[in-house]
């Protein structure tokens, strides 16, 4: 992340307002410095560290571009913006198999690293999602077939259920296809790597009003909010 010096915060945000080409409400930032300097203002001074989504989006793909070029493996990387500080990838390289790893634990280790990366780099956390030829695509439909067919067993028996541990995108996944279902709802419970959902039967709980069937993968720029 860039520092900036100049007067005032005002005007430092003022004039990289204008550089960027984007509105001073669309610039994060942090104070690192401001004075108020002497009589008549001599000595006054500001120095901030500032961002805006757009960089986050650069540094996404630039991070992700440098780590192939520099171990030689022809990819492709495409970033979009999406809702909430939330970034989706696409990425496609000559060995995607690889990068997804055994029931796409690599995967998620990449998406683990470019998370933390990001997070450091602009002291803010984001929800990033790393998919790979697809596969986070076609693993969310899965475990959302899943996820219904125990929902309805909880909701016929009335007993709670505890699925394995997932991380996090899967559990969006499930806590936003199962929210409108009547009598279920669903928690997060554990720490770290052993983090999971729990099914339960809630039988104050009604039907949501235009509960459709599809969602689509969270934090893309088309996914609607969803809740952790």
């Amino acid at each position: 992340m860039k520092q900036y010096d100049g007067k005032t915060v005002n005007d430092i945000l003022t004039a990289l307002a204008a550089e960027k080409g984007c509105a001073v409400e669309n610039i994060i930032y942090y104070v690192l410095e401001e004075k108020e300097g002497g009589l008549f203002g001599i000595g006054k001074s500001a120095k901030i560290e500032a961002f805006t989504m757009d960089d986050v989006n650069a540094f996404i793909e630039s991070y992700l571009n440098q780590y192939f070029d520099d171990i030689d493996v022809k990819h492709f990387v495409e970033v979009k913006r999406g809702e909430d500080d939330s970034f989706y990838v696409t990425l496609d390289a000559e060995n995607n198999s690889v990068l997804i790893g055994k029931n796409g634990q690599t995967l998620q280790a990449i998406n683990t690293v470019v998370r933390a990366a990001t997070n450091a780099q602009f002291k803010r956390r984001f929800s990033i999602i790393v998919d790979v030829n697809g596969y986070k695509e076609e693993r969310y439909e899965k475990i959302k077939v899943m996820a219904e067919r125990i929902a309805k067993t909880v909701a016929k028996t009335h007993v709670s259920a505890r699925l394995g541990p997932m991380p996090n995108d899967e559990r969006k996944v499930i806590h936003q296809y199962l929210n409108g279902m009547a009598n279920i709802r669903t928690e997060s419970e554990g720490e770290g790597a052993d983090r999971r959902l729990k099914i339960i039967y809630d039988d104050g709980k009604p039907t949501a009003p235009n509960r459709k069937p599809h969602v689509r993968r969270p934090d893309h720029p088309e996914t609607a909010k969803a809740h952790e």
